[in-house]
């Protein structure tokens, strides 16, 4: 069994596989945000400082999405949609990853979080604490 605190190296991608990611994981605990557009997307999100991510392939089948302060950078596969990762708003120099999107039956090894997106403005300082 993983600990929260245990470091792992995952692998996973979009569900067409032309998106592969391989990401370091040392806290297993991801955020569940109620915005607009998590909920929509199902997003579980995981945050990284970008030395722990590499992307393996798919550079040039991202497409990206912004919207209201444009300060996140949504990306997705261009040929099945998937949003695998993306540059967040509340950390934006980071990547958050799609827990759901790492291969294999991963979920039951994270801690979930909620976070009250829809209210953005009012929670964000308890992202950033």
């Amino acid at each position: 069994m993983t600990k929260l605190n245990e470091s792992v190296t995952y692998e996973g991608g979009c569900h067409c596989g032309a998106v592969r990611f391989r990401v370091i994981v040392d806290k297993h605990e991801a955020i569940d945000c109620n915005c607009s557009i998590c909920r929509k997307k199902g997003f579980l999100h995981l945050i990284v400082p970008p030395e722990q991510f590499t992307l393996l392939s798919g550079t040039d089948i991202l497409t990206r999405y912004t919207f209201n302060t444009h300060t996140a950078k949504h990306t997705f596969c261009s040929i099945c949609g998937i949003h695998s990762f993306y540059r967040p708003r509340s950390h934006p120099h980071n990547i958050a990853l799609n827990i759901r999107c790492i291969d294999g039956d991963v979920l039951s090894r994270f801690r979930i979080v909620p976070f009250d997106g829809a209210n953005w403005e009012e929670n964000i300082h308890q992202l950033r604490d």
